[in-house]
């Protein structure tokens, strides 16, 4: 006859002997907090008004591209890309459905990242949309919300390896 060995099953459903202490199986998920680096807070009046008067419009385009960065940092798990969304701007703009799209995108990214920083998300895509037609009111918003993501992690500096919440 066969001899017959006691055995304890693991939560991994992986069966050891009993008494006997299991390893993780090979591929087993462990769970590793997800990190990323901290945005910059920024004036969203300034951002808005303040700065592409001065110069002329060109900040808000550096701005744009500058959050996408940041966002892209903040949460690698998310895939953006900054340079794209500066040419849609550049080149696009005048068609008014690209422009949208574009801010569109950026207002879910904003929600993606407060949700990652365990925000209640209060970023709407359709505001970050809609505004663009009040007084171009939606890069306003759009830095607001940036700066709750940017507050949940206090006076982290910019840059800064951060552990993201979810």
């Amino acid at each position: 006859m066969d001899d017959i060995k006691a055995t304890a099953e693991t939560a991994s459903g992986a069966v050891a002997p009993a008494g006997g202490a299991v390893a993780p199986a090979a591929g087993a998920a462990v769970s590793v907090r997800p990190t990323g680096l901290a945005m910059k807070r920024r004036g969203p009046v300034a951002v808005w008004l303040g700065l592409p008067l001065v110069t002329l419009g060109i900040y808000q385009l550096v701005w744009y591209y500058k959050i996408h960065k940041e966002l892209q940092e903040f949460d690698r798990r998310r895939v953006l890309n900054p340079t794209g969304s500066l040419l849609v701007m550049i080149f696009l703009g005048w068609t008014l459905i690209a422009p949208l799209i574009s801010f569109h995108n950026t207002g879910k990214a904003i929600a993606d990242a407060q949700r990652a920083a365990g925000l209640p998300v209060t970023c709407s895509p359709a505001a970050s949309t809609f505004l663009a037609f009040v007084f171009g009111l939606n890069t306003w918003y759009m830095q607001r919300q940036l700066n709750l993501v940017v507050a949940a992690y206090g006076d982290t500096a910019p840059g800064t390896e951060i552990h993201l919440a979810a």
